[in-house]
């Protein structure tokens, strides 16, 4: 099943269930933000999708977001106490052992821009299963790393609810 069908099945199945919707958003924030899974569950999709129901089928924008930034947030948390627990071997565990040189481009990136990097992490595909693992792994001040992400990820669930909700205005406006 591609990214498109996924993404496509999931809306519909919001669309018709709208009571799961901030569960189902949180879940899938999550397995986006949470290293070694966000690699296999590419969500962002589903998330734009999902976004593109809140305004036209009446789904309500404020608990689906809370969802969606609470899962983002937990899944960067869990990301960055594996980093602390695990430490520099971590990168040789699955899938990571894969993708040689994420945790490296990850350090480098968490290096040179501190928390600034970790909420600007999570708006980059690969970095952002790999910044807060990273982030861990090199012992970033916990309060440091939890401001940069709750706040990066109540920014990025707002950004890909929105985008999918202005991509369905628009297409509604075109195609009427």
């Amino acid at each position: 099943m591609s990214l498109h069908d996924s993404a496509a099945t999931i809306a519909a199945f919001v669309r018709d269930h709208d009571a799961w919707a901030a569960p189902i958003v949180f879940v899938l924030a999550f397995a986006e933000s949470l290293a070694f899974i966000s690699l296999l569950v590419p969500a962002w999709g589903a998330l734009v999708a999902i976004g593109a129901l809140v305004g036209g089928n009446g789904l309500s924008f404020w608990p689906v977001w809370l969802g969606g930034a609470l899962g983002a947030a937990f899944g960067d948390w869990l990301s960055y106490w594996i980093g602390i627990k695990l430490g520099p071997p971590v990168a040789h565990v699955w899938p990571l052992s894969r993708h040689p040189d994420l945790v490296p481009r990850g350090e480098a990136f968490v290096k040179r821009w501190g928390v600034p990097g970790i909420f600007i992490g999570r708006f980059f595909g690969p970095l952002r299963a790999v910044v807060p693992l990273v982030a861990g792994i090199f012992e970033m001040p916990f309060w440091r790393f939890q401001f940069a992400n709750f706040s990066s990820a109540l920014v990025w669930a707002a950004m890909l609810l929105t985008l999918g909700d202005a991509i369905s205005k628009i297409i509604g406006f075109i195609w009427p």
